[in-house]
């Protein structure tokens, strides 16, 4: 199983202090990653401290807005200078959603979707391939995270754009795959599907109609999308990219 080891390898997670940001994290620290997180909250201290303790790697969070090319850039550089210039694996994991009708939607609600799925998650990838490259990384693998949405219609929710966003996604991976090949960079993407988590937990109607979508009759767990990432940052995908994962519970194939 040494292939699956992330041992002395540094990963940034956007969007990471929480839901299944934190979960890919926690998956890339059990592995020996380093861990950078970037996100607009810093996740409590019992969380990241649990990270150092439980897999004893090194840990850092950074205020970063995904949406801000300088707020990326900085975080970027500081990265940089904590983990001594290294970086092998990149989460693009932040993401917003929104339940607003097609004829509804306005640009402020676009525009805001946009930015933190599309372009945020586009630029954060653009930056770390740089980094990977300067560092000379043998292992580079970035990871987007997408969604079912980029594959169908959301039948519990009224949302175009945010589908629109993550197909938007799953698009640009296989072309910057096929640019960051020459630098021994793989590009692949995660398409979680129904997943428990801070967001969705108040929305108990939401989640049992989750439930008898899915082949698997229960929605999953951030835990349950973790090995994915896992499996595409390390070694034991070294023939995957230009891909797309789905850890849906067979709700797309239903």
């Amino acid at each position: 199983m040494s292939k699956f080891s992330l041992q002395g390898r540094v990963a940034i997670v956007t969007g990471g202090a929480r839901g299944c940001g934190l979960a890919f994290a926690d998956g890339l620290a059990e592995a020996g990653a380093e861990i950078a997180i970037f996100d607009l909250i810093s996740p409590s201290g019992t969380e990241l401290e649990d990270l150092v303790s439980k897999h004893r790697v090194k840990a850092r969070s950074y205020i970063v807005d995904v949406t801000s090319l300088s707020s990326l850039e900085k975080g970027f550089a500081s990265v940089k200078a904590d983990f001594g210039g290294k970086l092998d694996i990149l989460v693009a994991c932040a993401g917003v959603n929104r339940n607003v009708h097609f004829l509804d939607t306005n640009e402020m609600d676009f525009e805001r979707l946009y930015n933190v799925n599309c372009k945020g998650v586009y630029f954060a990838a653009k930056l770390a391939a740089q980094a990977m490259i300067a560092n000379g990384t043998k292992c580079g693998s970035i990871i987007l995270v997408a969604s079912i949405a980029s594959h169908m219609a959301i039948r519990s929710q009224r949302s175009t754009a945010y589908c629109g966003t993550k197909g938007a996604v799953r698009a640009m991976v296989a072309p910057i795959a096929a640019e960051l090949n020459e630098y021994r960079i793989r590009v692949n993407s995660v398409s979680p599907g129904y997943v428990r988590t801070a967001m969705t937990a108040p929305f108990p109607h939401l989640l049992d109609g989750w439930k008898d979508e899915t082949m698997s009759q229960r929605v999953a767990e951030p835990d349950d999308i973790k090995g994915a990432c896992v499996f595409l940052a390390s070694d034991a995908s070294m023939y995957c990219t230009g891909t797309d994962i789905l850890v849906d519970g067979g709700v797309t194939k239903w």
